[in-house]
């Protein structure tokens, strides 16, 4: 559980800067130029995610059970993750009616995919890996929706075949990875 929780520390406490000192971003980005601060910024959540990685894994070997969740619930979450890969993929497309309405979907695609996942697992690595990622995410809505507001961002949408590719984009990369990359990269097969 160490591990795991050094890696939510270093990955997540990385991506908060912005939530919590977005003053340390501005004069790290100063001091070192974009450049530099990106990578740090890369460096630190590549190794917190090696150690998510990895000490989640080391909660599976020896897990500890808080409830069992009905087997439905697998499914469920199996299908509340297809409009994840939806929202991921209009984060990288720009213009979309999706971001034009969300604003920041990749956040709240980190919500849903934390959400589904705390549904359909109980044991504690899984409370805390999803929870931890499902309170980040809440945080950072909220933050960026406020810094939006400050700065008055907008994000106009231009035409809906930006959307349709984003949503073709999103069911493909869903498919392939509930299909097969899921079982493959993490042990559990959704539909099998």
């Amino acid at each position: 559980m160490t591990l795991l929780l050094v890696g939510l520390a270093l990955f997540l406490g990385i991506h908060s800067v912005r939530i919590f000192a977005d003053g340390l971003r501005t004069s790290g980005v100063s001091s070192m130029g974009l450049l530099g601060w990106k990578a740090v910024y890369s460096v630190v959540s590549i190794a917190g995610l090696v150690f998510i990685v990895y000490g989640y894994g080391l909660t599976r070997e020896a897990p500890i059970d808080l409830w069992n969740p009905p087997r439905f619930t697998r499914h469920l979450a199996s299908l509340l993750t297809l409009p994840v890969f939806i929202l991921i993929a209009a984060a990288y497309v720009p213009g979309t009616h999706i971001k034009a309405a969300l604003k920041h979907p990749m956040i709240l695609g980190v919500k849903a995919w934390a959400l589904a996942h705390l549904l359909s697992n109980g044991r504690l690595g899984d409370v805390v890996l999803f929870g931890a990622f499902l309170v980040w995410a809440i945080l950072d809505y909220r933050a960026a929706r406020l810094r939006d507001k400050q700065q008055g961002t907008t994000y106009p949408a231009r035409g809906f075949v930006r959307d349709l590719v984003v949503v073709v984009i999103g069911l493909a990369a869903w498919a392939v990875f509930a299909m097969s990359l899921h079982g493959t990269l993490i042990g559990v097969r959704p539909f099998g």
